[in-house]
């Protein structure tokens, strides 16, 4: 436990610093687990602490000073932040709900939140995407590449490719069983991507193929070689998974977010446009393309397309890789 003291103490006992204390806390809720979650709340909840230090907050440095009416202040400082436009909505409401996860960690409950972040913020954030996906630009991709291989971070550099060519998420890239994924490429022409899935599909009741072309056989290819000896992925036979997570790829995604690329997310959006355009002949409606307009059902036949190729089996879900229907 992180607890330095009694509950009833500063901070509830998780230090003096506000900032620390948030994200000992969450290291003890999630206990010593879920990495990539515990660092996301705790990026938003040193937002949070920067604005208590502000001169717009309250100048508190003690989470037992923090109530609703902080809370209520706090949200109204995100709804200037949004008519400015200096932030997007899903970004304020994230930022809201990782406060109330961060104090109730500090407290051990939940007497002090924001009920609804959106109701609080009086807007409701959009599953349709306005902004075009980073890493769509393959001379871009090129250079992230490139530098990732300079610093040692081959196998991040594998699920970067994975991701960008053939939709993976990030824990199905790490995942994949490439000897198979390799011997269907050559033998099929196409990938069944069933490792990892989301919900621990099997593969069995939900097939994931994805066409195989000479740049995904290429982006296996290099997979096997940074694949780890033994090893039918990207992890060692002795790394587990959250430690893969926590000492190789969080460590890179600095490199990421300088090189233009936000998230490996980005990535799969990159690699929606692209299947877009290839099975209507036209280009993406985030990217300014009109598909819908001219051939409803062909627009709407690649968007089933790539949702069961992204794993979702939910249309409606593609807007929010591709743009909506406009």
């Amino acid at each position: 436990m992180a607890l330095v003291g009694r509950r009833e103490g500063r901070n509830f006992g998780y230090g003096r610093q506000l900032s620390y204390a948030g994200p000992q806390a969450l290291k003890d809720l999630f206990a010593g687990g879920h990495f990539a979650t515990v660092k996301a709340h705790s990026d938003r909840w040193q937002a949070f602490v920067r604005w208590c230090r502000s001169e717009e907050g309250p100048g508190y440095n003690d989470a037992r000073q923090i109530d609703r009416r902080t809370l209520q202040d706090y949200a109204a400082y995100l709804r200037q932040q949004i008519q400015q436009g200096e932030l997007c909505i899903a970004t304020a409401q994230n930022r809201l709900s990782s406060v109330n996860r961060t104090l109730a960690a500090l407290r051990g409950n939940q007497d002090v939140r924001i009920a609804s972040p959106s109701q609080a913020l009086g807007q409701k954030r959009s599953t349709v995407r306005h902004r075009a996906p980073d890493g769509q630009d393959r001379q871009q991709l090129r250079r992230v590449l490139k530098v990732l291989g300079e610093r040692q971070h081959e196998r991040v550099a594998v699920i970067v490719l994975l991701a960008r060519e053939t939709g993976m998420r990030l824990r199905e890239a790490i995942l994949a069983d490439l000897p198979r994924l390799q011997r269907e490429a050559e033998h099929l022409g196409r990938i069944n991507i069933q490792d990892g899935t989301k919900g621990g599909r099997s593969g069995a009741s939900a097939p994931r193929w994805v066409v195989a072309n000479e740049e995904v056989k290429a982006a296996l290819q290099l997979a096997r070689h940074a694949s780890p000896p033994h090893s039918r992925n990207l992890l060692a036979r002795d790394e587990s998974y959250a430690a893969f997570l926590q000492q190789t790829v969080l460590p890179a995604r600095d490199t990421l977010h300088k090189h233009g690329l936000k998230g490996f997310h980005e990535l799969r959006a990159a690699y929606a446009c692209e299947r877009y355009e290839q099975l209507t002949g036209h280009v993406a409606p985030v990217n300014g393309g009109h598909c819908y307009r001219i051939d409803r059902d062909l627009d709407q036949q690649a968007r089933q397309q790539i949702s069961l190729e992204l794993g979702h089996n939910r249309i409606d879900v593609v807007s929010a890789y591709i743009g909506g229907r406009a």
